[in-house]
């Protein structure tokens, strides 16, 4: 099943023959091979010839020689194009030796548009960057967004039942293939997991507690939406029977950031204009894998729908902050640019104490910047002095803002 990631194919598009390198990164299996060949289906609608093209997925064997960095460069220097642009792909380009140095060679010639992916962070916080700081325009892609999902079964009929097939299916593309077969969906997610724990983080950080390691990353799958801080986390673990030292804690969680499983929302204080560095929030790349590892929990609708919106939100290119208003918290401060948007988030607000407790951080802002409370509630959109009430779900489809 082909799904046309539109937004990021439209990123592409847009960069197509500009002396930029153009890196797409995102976790395992969240769709970067797959952007790359609808890419390329483009380029030869729009007249491009397959021989103008250089594609090579380093996770398959056939390539191995090509790791190579030397091997690699005298490759695609024997079929670059005369007199005409050769487009070049390296997927999962951290498993070729030198890849940096590799890279910024093949930006300095004449002729080549190239386009690389990897899954994880650390090669553009490393080598890369230093290399080739100031050429590069990073695309970071997510699993299916909630619209993507419900596009690809054809219909928006029954949103509700569709939003609890997206968390328990999970978001990753190739579970809708699984779809009606939970087990095979849950072994599929468990093997990912796998993979990216030991490829992804172990190896490259030579982290060899397993066990700590998940017992940090479950801790942070519980917690989604909970202020956390590495003592906080540290001492938890400890009191548990599990003795582990901040810094040990803080190595972990960088891992699972640089592999995409989680992401971190840092606070930022509304009145003083300030970003705070202490307890900041962390969210999942994906329910589903959430679900595989601590099961189904009813009290968590609220969290996992705050944790939706916030992938929501980074797939629109915004920077998302966690608000503090005096002693009150805004879910999330919503930058792009200059302007600012505030949201909260609640699975229903139609208890009246509720609703007040929601409003409440939002009335605290003096500004004149939306102001939005998404829920899960069908009910009708509401205002209340300025503070819109909207459905959740016609939201994350795009049909209000």
């Amino acid at each position: 099943m082909l799904i046309q990631r539109k937004e990021y194919l439209d990123k592409l598009i847009a960069f197509k023959d500009k002396q930029i390198i153009k890196v797409v990164t995102g976790i395992r299996r969240c769709g970067k091979s797959t952007l790359l060949e609808i890419y390329q289906n483009y380029l030869l609608e729009q007249g491009i010839q397959p021989e103008q093209m250089i594609a090579i997925n380093f996770e398959d064997y056939d390539y191995e020689e090509l790791t190579n960095g030397s091997n690699l460069h005298a490759y695609i220097r024997e079929r670059l194009v005369k007199d005409k642009t050769t487009y070049i792909f390296l997927d999962e380009v951290h498993h070729i030796d030198d890849f940096a140095k590799v890279v910024d060679s093949l930006y300095i010639k004449k002729g080549i548009d190239l386009y690389i992916t990897g899954s994880n962070a650390y090669m553009l916080s490393s080598e890369i960057a230093t290399l080739i700081s100031g050429r590069y325009v990073q695309i970071e892609m997510l699993p299916l967004s909630f619209k993507e999902y419900v596009e690809s079964t054809g219909s928006e009929s029954d949103l509700a039942r569709k939003y609890v097939d997206y968390l328990e299916n999970s978001s990753f593309p190739y579970t809708l293939e699984l779809a009606g077969q939970p087990k095979e969906i849950r072994d599929y997610l468990d093997a990912l997991f796998s993979t990216i724990v030991v490829k992804d983080i172990m190896q490259r950080k030579k982290i060899t507690d397993t066990m700590m390691l998940k017992s940090v990353l479950r801790f942070l799958f519980d917690n989604i939406g909970n202020p956390l801080s590495s003592k906080k986390i540290a001492d938890t673990l400890t009191s548990d029977g599990r003795k582990i030292d901040v810094k040990t804690v803080e190595k972990y969680i960088a891992a699972l950031m640089e592999s995409y499983v989680v992401y971190q929302a840092k606070r930022y204080n509304i009145k003083g204009k300030q970003y705070l560095k202490t307890f900041g929030k962390y969210y999942v790349v994906d329910i589903g894998m959430r679900y595989m590892l601590l099961g189904y929990r009813s009290t968590d609708v609220g969290h996992i729908l705050e944790n939706v919106v916030y992938l929501e939100l980074l797939r629109r290119g915004y920077d998302v902050y966690i608000g503090k208003v005096d002693n009150l918290e805004v879910d999330f401060v919503v930058m792009d640019g200059k302007r600012i948007v505030y949201y909260q988030v609640a699975a229903t607000v139609r208890d009246e104490n509720t609703l007040m407790r929601e409003l409440a951080p939002l009335q605290k802002i003096a500004d004149h910047y939306p102001k939005l409370i998404l829920t899960l509630d069908e009910d009708p959109e509401a205002d209340y002095d300025g503070i819109r009430r909207i459905n959740a779900l016609d939201w994350l489809l795009g049909k209000s803002d």
